[in-house]
């Protein structure tokens, strides 16, 4: 079974990715940055954890306020940094637990706790920067795998900091009931107290960050009953985003101990680590994450669109989806083999779109509603669709309708 054996807090400030890109580890300025997180890479070594659930933010790089989600799942296999305005660092793409982020994914579902997914999507400094201060340095040599959660902090509605100590609750829930032994550290980012908008820029309360790191150790139910409000009082604006580490710490028992625990505040954010470790072992638990999907099995010619699904069929669905681009549509229409090859499909995904193998890709993985984008600028109908896939005729079809009638998504 998995094991949950302790949670790190730490800072995702950029600061610490630039000392670290710029070697500054040696700078009487820098290196306490480095020395708090030595601490954390040595425990993540010595423990021999496998994988890091690792909860962070978004800075308005990879998630928009086009769709702004409270919690989002990675369940990709990889994730590479993401470019926030002057080119991608150079470092290597974190590897994932697939099989277990979709365990979650489902679990949490389960517990009626909903969740959100992403894949495709490069991370920036809300993860990488204190991903990259916790494993060796010679990153590509880690055998560790990762989870990032991204959690919607940014703009309000947010999460309050009860529901992210109860979603932690749920998480702990999620990874115990994994049948495979794995050793498994969640990481909370964010914060200290720092605010980096405004007149009140600048701002930051070293005494409320310590008291905030005591109570997360000893109560942190007292830090569920603040508001945003309260915590933007106490530590900055932005530094309210130290909610997520609730996550973290609802995800542990209360028999933990605090093994480590460092902040130093050089200039806009109080750079911090903590690590709590668990003293007794994690009990497994028992919990069916795909209790709502029993049965669909039975269900002849009947085909779920999972997260799995979703992964595999990736490349083909997003295709398929462009579709809604008038340019992407003509290209599709004029120079589809082109086309297709510029989106690297296979060449079976080829055949099936060529041939408009209906039922082929449906069985594939793409999803009807990227199906019927396809039909409509070639020019048929759903009812069409529907017949192809069951294997009739159009007039065989219709005649199993009530009311024989054509239609399709386009506008013409």
């Amino acid at each position: 079974m998995a094991r949950i054996i302790g949670g790190i807090g730490a800072s995702h400030s950029p600061t610490i990715a630039f000392a670290k890109d710029t070697n500054k580890q040696n700078d009487p300025a820098w290196s306490p940055i480095f020395e708090g997180f030595d601490k954390v890479k040595d425990w993540v070594a010595a423990k021999e954890v496998d994988v890091l659930f690792f909860i962070f933010n978004d800075h308005v790089t990879s998630f928009f306020f086009d769709h702004y989600s409270p919690f989002v799942l990675g369940i990709d296999d990889q994730y590479v940094t993401a470019d926030e305005g002057g080119g991608a660092r150079e470092f290597p793409p974190a590897k994932a637990h697939q099989a277990l982020s979709r365990h979650i994914a489902h679990s949490l579902a389960s517990q009626e706790f909903d969740i959100s997914t992403f894949q495709k999507k490069p991370l920036d400094h809300g993860f990488f920067s204190p991903f990259s201060m916790m494993i060796p340095h010679d990153a590509a040599s880690w055998k560790g795998r990762v989870i990032p959660l991204q959690v919607g902090v940014l703009q309000f509605p947010a999460p309050t900091a009860k529901r992210c100590f109860n979603f932690g609750q749920a998480l702990r829930k999620a990874i115990l009931s994994f049948p495979e032994d794995l050793n498994v550290a969640i990481v909370a980012t964010g914060g200290l107290s720092h605010q980096v908008h405004g007149e009140r820029c600048g701002f930051n309360d070293e005494q409320w960050d310590a008291e905030f790191l005591e109570l997360l150790e000893t109560d942190p139910n007292e830090l569920t009953k603040l508001t945003h409000a309260q915590y933007a009082t106490k530590g900055g604006m932005e530094g309210a985003e130290v909610i997520m580490w609730l996550i973290m710490r609802g995800a542990l028992s209360n028999d933990l101990t605090c093994v480590h625990k460092s902040s130093y505040c050089p200039s806009m954010t109080n750079i911090a680590t903590v690590i709590f470790e668990e003293n007794t072992p994690s009990e497994s638990v028992q919990l069916d994450p795909y209790e709502q999907l029993h049965g669909v099995e039975k269900l002849q010619g009947t085909y779920p669109f999972t997260i799995e699904t979703s992964h595999k069929a990736y490349r083909l669905n997003a295709f398929l989806r462009q579709l809604i681009d008038p340019d992407h549509r003509d290209r599709f229409v004029n120079d589809q083999q082109a086309l297709m090859e510029e989106f690297a499909l296979t060449d079976i995904e080829k055949e099936m779109v060529a041939g408009r193998q209906w039922i082929e890709l449906i069985r594939y993985g793409v999803i009807f509603f990227c199906l019927e984008k396809m039909a409509a600028v070639l020019g048929q109908s759903n009812p069409e669709v529907y017949a192809a896939m069951r294997g009739e005729t159009m007039e065989e079809f219709q005649a199993s309708r009530k009311v024989s009638m054509t239609y399709s998504v386009s506008a013409k």
